[in-house]
């Protein structure tokens, strides 16, 4: 089944590039495509065939670089990874440099960036499709796999709740549960909130979130609780930071789930067991974390039919 939105996209930079109704759509051939992957897998149509798709990534990646590679794959394209060690950046070219330089070779740009500027730049000058990978400030594709998973164990109609660090995680999932009116509470340590330009964002969609600095009071109903790590990487792991969420209560463990009802429980990946989360909450039958995780080839495949073939 080829994918016809009512509206596309040139670059996929934040979750808001797409209308809520294509993402809506999107989410329904993901979810069409997880449902009959073997099919989807093995099947003569081929939106990326003869296409070449470059994975630009600064960052280490399992999860993002695995499903990118395999998805594309899966599409009938081809897909090329460069390292930080694999292109002149490294030697000075300028970013706008690489990003016309690529345009003329490949198809589409998947990019994982530590600046969020950077990516801006790539897609700015870029004449091909550019999806943000992950960046400091976003981390879109992974929203889709989560309001995936959402939509296929407690639906898209639950009380999906967050707690932990406003991270580039974070920020992405508000805005995709903004554009679908997911029903979302935030809660975090008082100094490590969502900005008021992110709720903007949100409520120009009609779906500010719930915020609050009690995780307690923020599970109470919650038919979905979501965590990440509370130090991202190339931020400092010692320090203030990660006390704030010790003494604030922000570990989920089962104790903290019992102020829910009976939720499931989700996480990016990877998790650092025994801070953010207990390793008994990981391996419960509440965790859909795996499904999440293979969530990100469903999701990120429907993209590219979407935005390149």
């Amino acid at each position: 089944m080829q994918m016809h939105p009512p509206d596309t996209a040139a670059q996929f930079r934040t979750v808001d590039d797409l209308a809520p109704a294509t993402l809506r759509h999107l989410l329904d051939r993901a979810a069409d495509r997880a449902a009959n992957t073997e099919d989807a897998a093995n099947t003569a149509e081929s939106p990326l065939a003869g296409q070449t798709v470059a994975l630009l990534f600064e960052k280490p990646s399992t999860r993002t670089r695995v499903s990118f590679e395999t998805g594309v794959t899966r599409l009938g394209g081809h897909a090329q990874f460069l390292g930080p060690d694999d292109l002149q950046l490294g030697a000075g070219e300028p970013l706008r440099d690489t990003a016309r330089a690529l345009s003329g070779y490949v198809d589409g740009i998947v990019a994982r960036l530590f600046g969020h500027d950077d990516l801006l730049t790539l897609a700015e000058y870029a004449t091909v499709p550019v999806v943000n990978g992950l960046t400091d400030a976003a981390h879109p594709c992974q929203t889709l796999a989560d309001l995936l998973t959402l939509h296929q164990t407690a639906g898209l109609d639950a009380n999906l709740t967050w707690v932990g660090d406003a991270n580039n995680v974070c920020r992405s999932l508000v805005v995709g549960c903004a554009a679908l009116d997911v029903d979302l509470t935030v809660a975090t340590p008082a100094d490590y909130g969502l900005d008021d330009d992110l709720l903007d964002r949100a409520a120009a969609l009609d779906g500010r979130p719930t915020v609050t600095t009690d995780p307690q009071a923020a599970v109470a109903g919650a038919d979905a609780v979501y965590t990440d790590v509370w130090v991202s990487m190339g931020e400092d792991p010692e320090g203030d930071k990660r006390a704030a969420f010790v003494d604030g209560g922000f570990g989920v463990d089962e104790s903290l789930l019992a102020h829910a009802d009976d939720p499931v429980f989700m996480h990016c990946l990877p998790a650092h067991r025994g801070e953010e989360v207990t390793d008994a909450v990981l391996e419960s039958d509440r965790a859909v974390v795996w499904q999440q995780a293979e969530n990100r080839m469903y999701a990120q495949e429907a993209l590219l039919e979407l935005l390149v073939g």
